[in-house]
């Protein structure tokens, strides 16, 4: 069923939207339902969203992929922007083009790369069977009968690039014909042209071998994890015997792979070395407009040197275009781009936030093009032909996302789509059109199509007023933002107070948080999982509070980095501080005090009901680290150093160093298949509990990953959790 077929043209009816939002908050409570987990976990509030959308060269038009599950069946579809209008389609599903979950386009867009049979690796990583359908004739061309990674059209199309256990391979697609490229690749040693465990987890990216503009060079990295430590983690299973599975992760402090890169000329079929300095990290690689220029990142241990080279491929010599330093990390993103002389926008926290640059291609600073107290979010393009940029930033206000355009001297800013909430964008190649995707803490998603040069509105697409229709019926409970002055900082927060609040009452008050570095987790954004469970606590007679502690993203460089080298430290203090404080309120029960958070959250709650004892009762961690010594090198060293570098850092926020401080109720929970934080710290936590003697309740998931999700294993989670929180607070 495709996208366009049902509109709501919800910004036509304001009247509409002011009435049901009033409904959520004066009607009676007692003429509402209350949200049961069941329902939550079942998808009765699912949000409607818009299928992944790719503009076409001509920016005139987009495609789609829709698919339906019975039967079973797919098709990429063309689109007109103007119109919002099906044009074609492309290619379907049917008794010769199987099933296809995903696809990819050549540069030129005269072939499409279509997946299927897509099984997963790790959190990015999967194995496919894969095949290029050619628009003009309708061939189609299997790559490989075994199931492969990352493949990728040469420019022109007439060539697939991509890795068969560790190697990378060449298909000529109008001679039927295949080259192997690297032939050293073998599990658990030598890994060519896509990352190792810790590179894809980290660094977010898979594929590690880049076609340049004209399809005669491939730059690739390879990995040598040889003497990176081994990991294993049993896997239960259904059979008789469980099985270990069995994949190198360095943990902080240990080695890493050495990372290398190369140069393979298509036409000659050699490899060359490139030498760029014995880096430790080349976290990403980009070939220029030049098709003889590619560009380089490079990282040191700590991750507080990034050097951005420039690589000559007619003879793989080097030269630094830019190297910034800081005194805690450079981040890594995706967001340089090259203008056509290989002049380029780079994004950076040189003046404390993180706005947007020019430099000329000889790397020389022509001017800062963003500048305020505020954060860039997203850069999305650069219009070269009316000299406008396009990003995404929290000007106004760092709970909120607004779209804006701006030229590359810093002047003629305009905002787009400002509306109080979150906006992104998704622009047409041409940057005629976009795309915008709003929502608020009481607005679900709503997608509208947009001039991209004034920011107007051309067409309404979709909205979800028909879950807004639903959520009348049930105890919905606003959340109110403000800020809370905590250890000399004004702090981002969010309450959530029961539908039917009564000041003159005391209510039990419980806190989530995510806390880590960079982080955000109070945003004027629609609901998730969470907030819906959230609310259903409230029905139950709870106050849940969120507070982003020093450490927290989107308030400048300075905030972001005061943990740094003493990760759980300054993020526990202002949580106890805030839980404190808040208890000061007349409605809050000072007695009854909970936290929960899973992940990094699980790491923070594990560390308040211990080092805040007396001011928590209880409290939930799932999936949590228990030692930074046990999770991997690239995201615990940028924060931490190495632990030899710094014991302190690591052992002082460790909480199974300091067991015998529980007092209240705590639940812990873990996947036993965590690939990410490995079951181990819970392991370690529970046994240092134990031999404290004290009592706690904890649960195992067996062969869930760090999301422990899988049939009926979030209804359960949630409801052990529920439980939990019913009986101890």
């Amino acid at each position: 069923m495709g996208v366009f077929n049902q509109f709501f043209h919800f910004m036509n009816k304001p009247s509409l939207l002011v009435l049901l939002l009033l409904g959520f908050l004066t009607f009676s409570t007692a003429q509402k339902k209350k949200i049961t987990l069941e329902e939550i976990w079942g998808g009765e509030f699912r949000t409607e969203y818009m299928d992944v959308l790719r503009s076409m060269n001509n920016g005139t038009q987009y495609t789609i992929l829709n698919t339906e599950h019975s039967p079973r069946s797919s098709s990429l579809d063309k689109y007109d922007y103007e119109t919002l209008e099906k044009v074609e389609t492309i290619v379907a599903s049917s008794e010769s083009v199987p099933y296809f979950s995903s696809y990819s386009f050549s540069d030129d867009e005269s072939k499409v790369l279509l997946a299927t049979e897509v099984e997963p690796i790790f959190r990015r990583s999967s194995l496919g069977i894969f095949y290029v359908y050619d628009i003009a004739s309708k061939d189609l061309v299997k790559i490989s009968e075994t199931k492969i990674q990352e493949p990728t059209l040469s420019p022109d199309g007439s060539k697939v690039a991509y890795v068969l256990d560790n190697n990378l391979y060449i298909l000529d697609l109008s001679a039927r014909t295949t080259k192997q490229v690297t032939t050293d690749g073998s599990k658990g040693t030598i890994i060519n042209g896509v990352t190792d465990w810790v590179y894809e987890e980290e660094f977010g990216f898979v594929r590690a071998f880049e076609w340049n503009s004209n399809g005669t060079k491939i730059a690739f990295l390879r990995f040598d994890e040889t003497e990176v430590p081994h990991f294993s983690m049993d896997v239960y299973g259904k059979e008789l015997y469980p099985y270990q599975h069995e994949f190198k992760y360095p943990k902080a402090g240990e080695k890493n792979s050495v990372v290398t890169l190369h140069m393979y000329d298509v036409a000659s079929g050699k490899i060359s070395n490139v030498d760029m300095e014995d880096p430790y990290y080349i976290p990403r690689i980009q070939w220029m407009n030049n098709p003889d220029h590619l560009s380089v990142q490079t990282l040191n241990r700590h991750q507080n040197d990034l050097k951005l080279f420039a690589v000559n491929a007619t003879d793989n010599s080097t030269s630094v275009l830019l190297e910034e330093t800081d005194e805690a990390y450079v981040d890594v993103d995706g967001d340089l781009t090259f203008l056509d002389d290989d002049s380029f926008i780079w994004t950076s926290e040189t003046d404390g936030y993180n706005h947007l640059y020019l430099y000329g291609k000889d790397g020389k600073l022509k001017n800062q093009i963003t500048q305020g107290p505020w954060e860039v979010t997203r850069y999305y393009g650069y219009d070269e032909k009316r000299d406008r940029i396009f990003y995404q930033s929290v000007e106004n206000g760092s709970i909120n996302r607004g779209v804006y355009s701006i030229s590359t001297n810093g002047k003629r800013k305009k905002g787009l789509s400002t509306q109080e909430g979150t906006n992104s964008a998704a622009f047409s190649s041409d940057f005629t059109y976009y795309i915008n995707t709003y929502s608020s803490a009481s607005v679900p998603y709503r997608f509208t199509l947009h001039d991209a040069s004034s920011g107007k509105l051309v067409k309404e697409i979709k909205d979800n007023s028909a879950l807004l229709n639903k959520l009348e019926g049930y105890e919905i409970a606003p959340k109110e933002f403000s800020t809370i002055n905590i250890n000399g900082y004004d702090l981002n927060m969010y309450m959530i107070k029961p539908a039917d609040f009564d000041p003159s009452k005391k209510y039990p008050l419980f806190l989530f948080q995510y806390s880590g570095p960079g982080s955000q987790s109070v945003s004027n954004s629609w609901m998730g999982s969470n907030d819906y469970w959230h609310q259903l606590l409230a029905s139950e007679g709870y106050i849940v509070a969120c507070v982003d502690g020093r450490g927290t993203g989107l308030k400048g460089r300075d905030f972001k980095k005061l943990t740094q080298k003493e990760l759980g430290k300054y993020e526990v203090e202002d949580q106890i501080a805030a839980a404190q404080k808040l208890s000061e309120l007349p409605y809050i029960d000072g007695n009854r005090t909970g936290i929960w958070g899973w992940s990094y959250g699980g790491f923070m709650s594990t560390n308040c009901i211990l080092k805040g004892n007396d001011t928590f009762e209880m409290a939930i961690a799932v999936a949590p680290v228990t030692s930074w010594r046990f999770y991997d090198t690239i995201y615990t060293e940028r924060y931490m150093q190495t632990p030899h570098e710094n014991p302190s850092g690591y052992d002082d926020n460790s909480p199974f160093n300091y067991p015998e401080l529980l007092k209240g109720k705590y639940l812990l929970v873990h996947g036993s298949g965590d690939d990410n934080v490995h079951v181990q710290n819970t392991m370690r936590m529970i046994e240092a509990l134990v031999q404290a003697n004290k009592q706690f309740d904890w649960a195992i998931y067996p062969d869930k990953n760090h999301g422990i999700y899988g049939g009926n294993t979030r209804l359960h989670l949630y409801t052990k959790m529920t439980n939990f929180i019913k009986e101890n607070l």
